[in-house]
């Protein structure tokens, strides 16, 4: 029997099912793609991990410099990122292909694992004596999280004695204070400072959070979690900058790092542990832990800057922003420091959306309370949010599968970067251009092909 639509409804219906029969055979290129991405980025490791770089015929390797052929790097976007990201191929299409990847990649950081349980920057499988434990840039954290992660998919007693050591160490290297430091084991130097810098804290809050959702009823990693939230409040500088800063001596005061790196309250450091503390109350469910919050937003919205950033350092005691060169040389803008620094170096950043973004999130904390914002934060998408979304991301598939290669490689040509100085010269502005393939933009890219992946299924399971 024929139907009479009305005519606004019709063209839903039928571009519905446009979009349908499109969208469907764009996944199917969507998964033919990650499949050769996967393959082809797999056989370009060394000991099953990767760098951050290599040139297209694999002669040259960057990390944060040249690599030989016997060094990985744990920093993200290297080893745990590229195990993280085959994962993520696997529980989007279970390939085999992808999970022995991944799990490569995991045995990979294992061997370079140290007995105490972290990682530093990078493993040299020539040379694996040091036992450096770094909680700089995500490195051993990251590590952590793509162990954990893996051991939840597969029945391997080698991953899982591995995660249970870096878990321990977690706990292990936590200071009095409940803060963790920039390295381990302790050097008599800043190094030793419970270190917000870089993210160093708030990634290992998010590993033990991690690590609390996957292994319930561990009473030391609550104790933890508990322990760095104590830190989170203490910490926090008395007003009239209510703020926090880079790193904290033993007395539990702002302390200088590096030369160009001094005691002062930190507005980027601030944002993130506003989050950080939201994160800590969704674990715990302790409100007391958003009480901090409304006198940090306050301070960070008064110390804007004239030219809308907001300064890196903000000096103790006056709110003036802070440069630095290298042997604690102050100047007194960005524009007289030597390119070393304000190049490479966010001396000044624009933190209005970071800013903005974080406040949204504690009202949402308030007026929904712990559940809601759960809620809010992982919704159950309707059809027409799916349909939306994979909308939104049918460009970005179909760029992806433009510029792969007949190999699977992405290419990314006429990159730009900083020339590698000889060692004890300064860089002064140098840079080199060549085409590299990057670990960043595989990461990217097969994170954008599985979410198209794992939404077309779910619309078409709807």
């Amino acid at each position: 029997m024929q139907r009479n639509y009305p005519t606004a409804l019709w063209l839903v219906l039928t571009g519905s099912l446009a979009f349908s029969a499109q969208g469907q055979e764009l996944r199917q290129q969507a998964e033919t793609s990650l499949a050769k991405g996967v393959a082809f980025f797999h056989s370009i490791n060394t000991h099953g991990g990767y760098v951050y770089h290599v040139t297209p015929d694999l002669s040259l390797r960057w990390g944060e410099g040249l690599k030989d052929a016997q060094t990985i790097e744990v920093q993200p976007p290297g080893t745990p990122a590229v195990g993280q990201a085959f994962l993520r191929a696997y529980q989007a299409t279970g390939s085999k292909e992808a999970l022995k990847a991944a799990t490569e990649a995991a045995y990979a950081l294992i061997e370079g694992q140290h007995k105490n349980g972290g990682w530093n920057h990078t493993i040299n499988f020539a040379d694996l004596r040091d036992e450096t434990i770094s909680f700089d840039d995500n490195q051993t954290q990251s590590a952590v999280s793509f162990l954990m992660a893996l051991d939840q998919e597969i029945d391997d007693p080698r991953v899982s004695a591995a995660t249970w050591l870096a878990l321990d160490m977690m706990i292990a290297t936590q200071l009095d204070n409940g803060g963790w430091p920039h390295e381990y084991p302790m050097r008599g130097n800043y190094h030793d400072y419970a270190t917000f810098n870089d993210g160093g804290i708030n990634d290992c809050v998010r590993v033990m959070i991690e690590a609390y959702r996957y292994y319930k009823d561990n009473d030391a990693i609550e104790k933890s979690l508990q322990k760095v939230a104590r830190f989170m409040m203490i910490s926090q500088l008395p007003p009239p900058q209510p703020g926090w800063a880079q790193q904290y001596n033993e007395f539990l005061q702002p302390a200088w790092a590096r030369t160009f790196e001094p005691p002062s309250v930190c507005p980027m450091v601030t944002v993130r542990n506003i989050n950080t503390l939201i994160d800590l109350y969704l674990a715990l469910g302790d409100p007391t832990l958003l009480e901090p919050i409304p006198d940090a937003l306050r301070w960070l919205r008064e110390i804007r800057l004239e030219n809308g950033k907001w300064a890196r350092f903000v000096e103790i005691g006056t709110n003036k922003p802070l440069y630095y060169d290298r042997g604690r040389i102050r100047v007194n803008s960005v524009a007289e420091l030597h390119p070393e620094r304000s190049t490479g170096y966010a001396y000044e950043t624009n933190l209005e959306g970071p800013l903005e973004a974080a406040d949204q999130r504690y009202q949402k904390a308030l007026n929904l309370g712990r559940n809601g914002l759960r809620a809010a934060e992982h919704p159950e998408l309707s059809r027409e949010e799916i349909a939306a979304r994979l909308d939104a991301l049918s460009g970005a598939v179909k760029k992806i599968l433009e510029e792969q290669e007949p190999s699977g490689a992405w290419i990314t040509r006429n990159d730009r970067f900083k020339k590698e100085m000889p060692r004890g010269e300064r860089w002064n502005g140098q840079y080199l251009e060549m085409d590299r393939i990057s670990s960043w933009v595989f990461n990217r890219n097969v994170a954008v092909l599985c979410e198209y992946i794992e939404l077309s299924k779910l619309q078409a399971g709807r």
